[in-house]
């Protein structure tokens, strides 16, 4: 008959959670993963209901009511903190009184695991436990690997909403982020202008100096738009010399001549490109958008466009606010009634 030393050993490798009891109550050996649980525990020598609450079956109080409850299931807490609920079965060994209680973790077994940073080594080859460690581990890998694809597709969507939604020469906001804008602004029903900016003189920077040339002009009239405007406002390029901007909650004319004026006498600095100036100008037409006046996209760009077109008739160089005087006002030679100061 295997002893008990020998049965230890046994025990060890198929159930290395378990408790080993002697006839008084008292522990006389333990596994080894359960060890871990309280590693600065003196096990040996300890009281099994000192160390363990039992939780059900409820009748379980006593040590005679743990031998009579052999082959039941057995609800467990370790007393001490952090407290570790577990599941086990006792069964009587030999004649001696001796009590085995093999514990386990039961569905709490990740926590467990998390816990007492244990591995699959620390259970029987055959527990469960160790294949739903692996799935564990699988299901871990398998969601880190979707979190990582998935941060990567919605660096790809913005990158890709960002592209569509940018001028590539400029880096500018484009014709298709303009009419977003807009039609957001629109939709809210809050007060904004719009300001409509062509380059004067730009034709001939490209017939003189070349398109190398053009573009430099261009990107240097973006960073001039950016300087000279809110972070709040969007400034986009329609292409090639025309160039809008969307201020929002704006009711200052003021203000507003004094952005476009600053516009014009910055742009109206010569650029040097290549050991040349390329000299420019800029026309600009305003409107407001006023909430409650019926207008949409379509009228709002055609007002603009008739103030822009004012300022270019007039001498360029200058900046026009619509009203509806001016548009009436544009008689057959295309001469306005109405300038901006």
């Amino acid at each position: 008959m295997t002893g008990p030393d020998n049965m230890s050993d046994v025990l060890d490798v198929l159930c290395p959670m378990h408790v080993m009891i002697n006839h008084t109550g008292h522990i006389i050996h333990v596994g080894d993963t359960l060890r871990k649980l309280r590693p600065d525990l003196d096990w040996v020598g300890a009281r099994f209901l000192e160390v363990f609450a039992l939780k059900r079956p409820r009748t379980v109080t006593s040590m005679s009511d743990l031998r009579d409850s052999a082959g039941i299931k057995l609800h467990l807490q370790l007393r001490d903190s952090p407290v570790t609920e577990l599941k086990g079965v006792a069964v009587a060994c030999g004649p001696d009184g001796v009590l085995i209680v093999n514990l386990s973790f039961g569905i709490s077994v990740v926590d467990g695991v998390r816990t007492y940073d244990l591995t699959h080594a620390d259970f029987a080859p055959t527990d469960l436990a160790t294949e739903m460690l692996y799935l564990v581990e699988a299901k871990s890998t398998a969601m880190e690997a979707w979190r990582k694809l998935n941060l990567r597709l919605q660096g790809a969507m913005i990158a890709a909403e960002e592209q569509a939604f940018t001028d590539t020469l400029t880096g500018l906001k484009n014709r298709r982020a303009m009419d977003h804008v807009m039609a957001r602004a629109l939709e809210r029903g809050t007060q904004f202008a719009l300001m409509q900016l062509d380059l004067d003189f730009f034709k001939l920077v490209n017939d003189t100096l070349g398109h190398a040339a053009g573009d430099h002009v261009l990107q240097t009239v973006a960073r001039i738009m950016v300087d000279e405007t809110r972070s709040e406002d969007t400034v986009a390029r329609l292409g090639g010399d025309e160039f809008v901007i969307v201020l929002p909650d704006v009711r200052d004319i003021p203000a507003l001549r004094r952005i476009g004026s600053r516009l014009i006498k910055r742009l109206e600095v010569p650029m040097p490109f290549e050991g040349n100036d390329c000299c420019i100008s800029a026309s600009i037409g305003t409107v407001f958008f006023e909430p409650g006046s019926g207008a949409d996209m379509r009228s709002l760009l055609d007002d603009v466009d008739v103030a822009l077109y004012a300022s270019k008739r007039a001498g360029r160089g200058r900046q026009t606010f619509y009203s509806a005087a001016l548009r009436r006002g544009l008689d057959t030679n295309g001469r306005t009634s109405q300038q901006a100061g």
